[in-house]
């Protein structure tokens, strides 16, 4: 039995990154697509899909993508295509879940800092919905720390004096 699904998505898309693997299926949930749809946006991942997967004439099994399947249906699964840069690096290096089973972590829109000074994202989940930290401080809401993302490497950074770091 999984504890913490959204820590598995995290590993999952860590582990991929790290083995440059172009996609990465996982059991699909309404909280993971929307956190797939934040990425999206913020231009960590290139794609997602929602599918199942169904035998072929020879029994071998493959994706079909399904955009009306629905996430209350059995063995729904989550595609995500990795995005990389032009010399085949990873977009993001860091994919850190904040908030956890055993210790929520929960933020008021004044207390939403930019994680490395606007080189990486926080997701929250608000009352409006899953968010980026840029559009919860935008629109003035608070929620649940769901997760940090980085783009950079941190130990450089961590070099230079002055620098804000997410710190749950």
């Amino acid at each position: 039995m999984m504890t913490d699904p959204i820590a598995d998505m995290l590993t999952r898309l860590r582990n991929a990154s790290r083995i440059e693997r172009p996609v990465v299926d996982m059991p699909a949930t309404k909280l993971k697509a929307r956190i797939a749809q934040v990425l999206k946006e913020e231009g960590y991942i290139v794609d997602y899909q929602l599918g199942k997967f169904a035998a072929d004439a020879k029994g071998h099994k493959e994706f079909q993508a399904d955009s009306s399947v629905k996430l209350a249906e059995a063995h729904v699964v989550l595609r995500v295509f990795l995005k990389y840069g032009p010399e085949g690096e990873r977009v993001f290096l860091k994919m850190d879940r904040a908030s956890k089973p055993g210790r929520r972590l929960y933020r008021r829109a004044n207390q939403l800092k930019p994680v490395l000074d606007g080189l990486g994202i926080a997701i929250l989940s608000t009352s409006k919905g899953i968010m980026s930290d840029r559009q919860a401080r935008a629109q003035r809401l608070g929620g649940e720390l769901i997760l940090a993302a980085t783009q950079m490497n941190l130990e450089t950074l961590a070099r230079a004096p002055g620098r804000v770091f997410f710190s749950p």
